[in-house]
């Protein structure tokens, strides 16, 4: 046993714990370098088919002109700078990499922190993080439907018109108007249609009008009848002077021909003053009641035919990258939220304990405890988001619609290149400018990363 024994530890096999390895040997474990470099070989020729000859390849052409064939230095980036269009894109990309991610992030962090108070968190979870499971091009529709203008279509414009109109009520007979070059009524219009004589306390006035589209008539039509004198007030009828189908006796109201309800009427004095105000009921009549006497000049105000509101153009020149940003924000904050919410549940309770047992409020324990040790979280998720912010193409693309009022680079890359600009130099260097743009915000992450596994 005891020979076994030397044997097995004898120096002349190398079998000793202790034993260096045979001359020419490697000294380390696994495979061979050639056989890791074989397996890795697919994944290095297909990530230089796909990433590297294109960048390469990009970045000589864009020193090439629409052609191909000229070389042209760095015309194209100088354009980028003095191009109207180019540097709309410009602006509007430093635009949204301020913004965006920044909005995002704060949102996200709110939502986090509120999830932890609230008893059904993951359904709000849930209905935050939804829309990431909606692609970009799905939510720019969606978006691009909400921002219509025409409120019947468009949700955001409806909900704005309702509370416009619930504290500043709105036009019911837009458009309409006296007849023009017909002297026999007695009425006239200059923005608000007057009364051309004066009119008496205790008198009867007749106001027709013409030029009510059939859209702002009611569903239940009520035949206009003029009403008796009023003692000590004017008496009067607002009427949709048009008989259809032709026939009627013009200026005077007829059975057929409608009455124009919640419409204003003002009794002006001779100095100009409103002494009275009536509404108009379902037949079109009114009273304006306890005149003194004297004469008076009735007058339907111009709020009465103006326009309705129409709500806000979303998509006009001022509001239309502000537009798409909170559809970025809706898209995006579920996934900072979610980020943020893993940050907070890592956090030692200990620490958030011992900061209110210290006497701290929470708006303290939230400011110089919470925010410090979600510091790292927070960094990667703003530099993440604002990596998206800066190739953001799908909801500009959609929502915009090629209104160079909303481009971004991404978009003026494509536009350059295929979406009628047909010059693909042109569109290289924008896509360059981009790729320099995004690639110390990738570095960083990367570096944050590795830091965080050692």
């Amino acid at each position: 046993m005891t020979a076994i024994t030397e044997e097995m530890a004898s120096p002349q096999d190398g079998g000793g714990a202790g034993t260096p390895p045979a001359e020419g040997g490697s000294g380390r474990l696994g495979p061979p370098s050639w056989l890791a470099l074989g397996f890795l070989l697919p994944a290095i020729l297909l990530l230089g088919a796909l990433v590297v000859y294109p960048i390469i390849y990009t970045a000589i052409r864009s020193f090439f002109d629409a052609t191909g064939k000229k070389m042209v230095g760095l015309d194209n980036y100088t354009a980028i700078f003095t191009d109207h269009d180019s540097l709309l894109a410009v602006r509007n990309t430093a635009i949204w990499v301020v913004i965006a991610p920044t909005i995002v992030t704060i949102l996200g962090l709110l939502f986090a922190v509120l999830t932890e108070r609230i008893r059904w968190s993951t359904a709000f979870k849930m209905v935050v993080f939804m829309p990431m499971a909606v692609s970009f091009l799905a939510s720019g529709v969606i978006f691009r439907l909400v921002y219509e203008q025409d409120p019947s279509m468009g949700v955001a414009n409806a909900v704005v018109t309702s509370v416009h109109d619930t504290f500043a009520g709105g036009s019911r007979y837009p458009g309409a108007s006296v007849r023009e070059n017909d002297k026999s009524p007695d009425v006239a219009q200059a923005g608000a249609v007057t009364t051309r004589t004066p009119v008496q306390a205790g008198q009867t006035a007749l106001l027709p009008l013409v030029g009510v589209k059939p859209e702002n008539l009611p569903k239940k039509i009520t035949p206009a009848k003029a009403p008796q004198a009023a003692a000590g007030g004017i008496s009067g009828l607002v009427w949709f002077d048009f008989t259809k189908g032709g026939g009627g006796t013009l200026n005077s109201p007829d059975a057929t021909e409608a009455g124009l309800g919640g419409m204003k009427v003002q009794a002006v004095s001779a100095s100009g003053k409103v002494v009275g105000s009536a509404t108009t009921k379902d037949d079109g009549s009114f009273v304006i009641k306890k005149l003194p006497a004297g004469s008076y000049t009735l007058k339907l105000p111009k709020d009465n035919f103006t326009a309705a509101y129409a709500g806000v153009d979303w998509l006009g020149s001022t509001l239309i990258t502000p537009a798409i940003i909170a559809s970025y924000l809706w898209v995006w904050a579920g996934f900072a939220m979610v980020l943020i919410a893993a940050g907070l549940a890592a956090i030692p309770r200990d620490a958030l304990e011992a900061a209110r047992v210290d006497g701290a409020t929470e708006w303290q324990v939230f400011r110089r405890v919470t925010i410090p040790l979600l510091a790292p979280v927070l960094t990667v998720v703003f530099v993440t988001l604002l990596i998206y912010a800066l190739k953001v193409f799908d909801l500009v693309f959609i929502i915009g619609g090629g209104d160079p009022n909303a481009s971004v680079l991404a978009v003026r890359m494509w536009t350059e290149s295929f979406g009628g600009g047909n010059d693909q130099g042109a569109g290289s260097a924008v896509a360059i400018l981009l790729f320099l743009l995004v690639v110390p915000a990738m570095l960083f992450n990367l570096r944050r990363f590795r830091q965080e596994n050692r």
